[in-house]
Formats: structure tokens, sequence, C-alpha cells
């Protein structure tokens, strides 16, 4: 064993010792996780014999910390009454996680788990696990600190450090104040409460400071991150169809989310499916990739049958066939560039049904700008390489067609797709490279037909 993981493996018993002796960690359990992977690299039973010694309540938050296959070991190993134990000590979402992450393993397991849960934790994550992924609800916790309109500050502040006191709450940065039927009338920001008295009520300071916001349970996720990243909240309020307070949703899942929102994106662009690509199966793989390569097969025939319609054209300048590259991936890398921005957008809500117009104007000039230079330049290269006056007026010509064109269905596409209810990432790619190729070799290869023959 190495000297840096014997040091790896000495910060952790120290870690430990601090804990033991009901000391601040001075380190968050994603420290210990990422110093337990580096562990197990090197010693599997190191590794094993340290999340022996763990504590089970600091075992529990470890745990998330780790990567989606270590956790996925503990869960096979570890008893589901063992499991039930570690999830007593998690926040109802992160709990929620767990038992739907075993219930993805084992579903016998995952329910087993369940019914060692207290009833009213058992209650709490069913109902969580309940809701669509794509529903406000499934990322809440239901863990807050709320106060009542008619109690003082000073008896909510006294309750939130008894709260504290027995670790039953955490990341506390707003108190939730309801009325007598739990309805949610705001949220206040703890650093506002130090203006007011403790003798004070809730029902007084209400109109100073106080966010309104919230999201109901039911409603999509998305739109929920979508208003975090409008108000600048750090958490916001998840009620019912009455408005009654249910729980909150934190940052860290609306950073989860919005990272999990990006990564589908970049896959769904490349043709790629992001939950086929967690399969260990290989073949649910390539059968995923595979589809999306057959679809770009038949339209690489459908420029190749283009340029099959100007054979005699090349046969008679050789030229044409060294610079046809050139046009295609021009205008490809200028309708990729267009289709990031513009399905990026789309994804942050900067561009809605009254704004498409503008857009793709905006995203045309743009690739004319670019397209009057490059083919100004290409041409010059054109004329200088082969010699032919004619040929760097083709090239130059059809580049800027290209692009104009690139430019144009680079944001047209996606738009079109959104409206008829299909993810504007998923396609789009092998759709915009079958216009500008097929645009491409047309219009080169066109143009030298009744230009230079």
């Amino acid at each position: 064993m190495n000297k840096e993981i014997l040091e790896n493996i000495k910060e952790l018993d120290d870690h430990l010792v601090r804990h033991t002796e009901g000391m601040d960690l001075g380190v968050h359990p994603y420290e210990i996780a990422d110093l337990l992977v580096e562990v197990k690299e090197e010693s599997e039973e190191a590794y094993n014999d340290f999340l022996q010694k763990l504590p089970k309540d600091l075992l529990a938050e470890v745990l998330v910390e780790l990567p989606k296959s270590l956790q996925e070991e503990i869960y096979e190993h570890y008893e589901a009454k063992e499991l039930a134990a570690l999830a007593e000590f998690l926040d109802t979402d992160e709990a929620a996680d767990l038992i739907q992450h075993i219930e993805e393993l084992d579903e016998e397991k995952a329910d087993e788990v369940l019914s060692n849960l207290s009833d009213e934790d058992r209650g709490t994550i069913e109902e969580l696990i309940s809701y669509d992924e794509d529903k406000a609800g499934a990322y809440m916790q239901t863990e807050l600190f709320d106060a009542h309109l008619d109690e003082t500050i000073g008896d909510s502040v006294r309750r939130l450090k008894r709260l504290k006191e027995n670790n039953e709450i955490d990341n506390v940065h707003h108190v939730f104040v309801v009325d007598d039927k739990r309805k949610f009338i705001g949220m206040i920001p703890l650093e506002d409460l130090i203006l007011h008295g403790p003798k004070e009520v809730y029902r007084d300071v209400i109109e100073e400071g106080m966010i309104t916001v919230s999201v109901d349970s039911h409603e999509e996720i998305k739109n929920a991150v979508e208003t975090v990243s409008n108000y600048d909240l750090s958490v916001i309020a998840v009620v019912n169809e009455k408005g009654m307070l249910l729980g909150r949703i934190t940052s860290d899942d609306i950073y989860d989310i919005i990272e999990e929102e990006a990564t589908e994106q970049i896959y769904n662009l490349a043709g790629v499916n992001d939950e086929a690509e967690q399969e260990e199966s290989i073949w649910k793989i390539g059968k995923s990739r595979g589809m999306w390569l057959g679809v770009n097969l038949l339209t690489a025939i459908a420029a190749s049958f283009v340029i099959g319609l100007f054979d005699a054209t090349i046969q008679s300048i050789v030229a044409l066939a060294v610079l046809m590259p050139i046009v295609a991936s021009m205008g490809g890398n200028a309708g990729t560039q267009t289709l990031t921005v513009t399905v990026r957008q789309m994804a942050l809500g900067d561009i809605v049904s009254d704004e498409a117009k503008e857009t793709i104007v905006k995203e045309v000039l743009v690739s004319l700008m670019n397209g009057l230079v490059y083919s100004a330049v290409m041409g010059i290269i054109a004329y200088v390489w082969f010699q032919m006056p004619m040929l760097g007026v083709v090239i130059a010509a059809a580049m800027l067609i290209n692009l104009f064109s690139a430019g144009f269905f680079g944001a047209v596409i996606p738009l079109a797709l959104k409206k008829f209810g299909v993810d504007p990432a998923i396609g789009s790619t092998v759709l915009l490279t079958t216009v500008t190729d097929v645009v491409g070799f047309f219009s080169f290869l066109g143009l030298a037909t009744v230009i230079l023959l």
C-alpha cells in the first residue's frame, strides 16, 4: 500500500475520531467519500473496514456522495433493515432517492426497506416517490423551518435551535410563514429576522422582505428551476393545489437538475440516449446509437445522390472534387454553432414564440457576415491554387449560399421541432447536416456546371 493511501486512511480515521467525540468534522461528507474512493482503488479490504467503522448517521451522509456504482454495491451487501436505518438519517428527498435507486436494482428489497421505516417516514417517502420524475414534488424535502402568522419571532427561533440541536433540519436560510390552515403566506430570509425584536409576531413583519413565490407540487420541475433562476432564490416553497405548504426544493437539487438537463441536451444533440449509456449492456448502447447512425446513413446517401447528379462536371474539372468538402464542412460547422446556441437558449427560456423571427434573422445575419468574409478568402485561395478565376467565384458564391442556409435552418429546425412537440435537441443535428450537405454540394456543383462548362 503506497504512502498516499496510508495518509488517506489516517485522515479518514482522524475524521472518524472527531465525529465519535462529538466534534465538528471539519470536512464535508463529500470529501470523506472522495477519500474512500481513492482507498478502494488501492485496497478493497481497507475500504470495507472503514465502511464498517462509520457510525450510521455519518455513513448515511457519505453514502449519498459516493459514485452510483459504489452505492449499488452497498445496497446489494447491506440488509434491508440496515438500509432503512441509513434512510432514517437522511433528509426525505435523499431518502426517497435512495429507495428509488434500490428499487431499480431490486424491487422486492426496496419494499422491504420501506416496511422497516417508521410509519411517519414511510408515509412521507411513499408520497414523494409517487410523483412523476419530472414533477416538482419528486424533488422536494418535507423538512423545513416554518412559523405561524401569530407566532413570535423569539418562540420560532428557540424552536429552530432545538431542531438544529437534534439534527432534525439543516440548510436553513428562510422561515416559511403559514396561516391556521397551513396555507403558505411567504418566506422570510433569516438574516431579516435580526431586524425585529423577539416579541414581534410574524403577522406584523411579513410585508417586509417577504418572498411569496412558490411552485405547485404537480408542476413540471423545469418551471420550478426557471422560477428559482428568475428570482435568484436559494430555496423555493412547494405547495398543493390549495396553496398549503408541503415542503421545499433546495438549491443543491436545482443545481443537479440544471446539470442533468445540460447533459441530456449534449447527448441528444449527438443522437445518444443518456439513459441507455448508463446501462451495462453493450447491446442496448449499440442499439441506441445505431438508430441515429442509420438515419445519418440515409441522409449521407441523399447527399451522395446530389453529387452523382453532377458526375460529368466533376470528371471535367477534377478541382471540384478537391474543393467540395470545404463547402460542406464550413456550412456544417456554421449550422452547428447556430443550432447549439438556439437549442440552449430555448432550454433556458430565452426564446419564446414571439421572438422566433428575431432569432432567425439574427442567426442569418451572423452567418452572412461570416460567409462574406470566408467566401472571399476561399475564392482567392481557389484562384491562386488552381489558376482559375471563375472557380474562385463559384466556390465563394456556394459558400455564401451554404452559410446562409446553415444560419437559417440552424435556427428554424429546433424552433419547428418544438412547435410540433418534439425535443429540439433530438434529431436536429442529423437534419441540419443533411441540409448543409445537400445545399452545399448542389450549389457548388450546380454553379460550376452553369459557369465553368
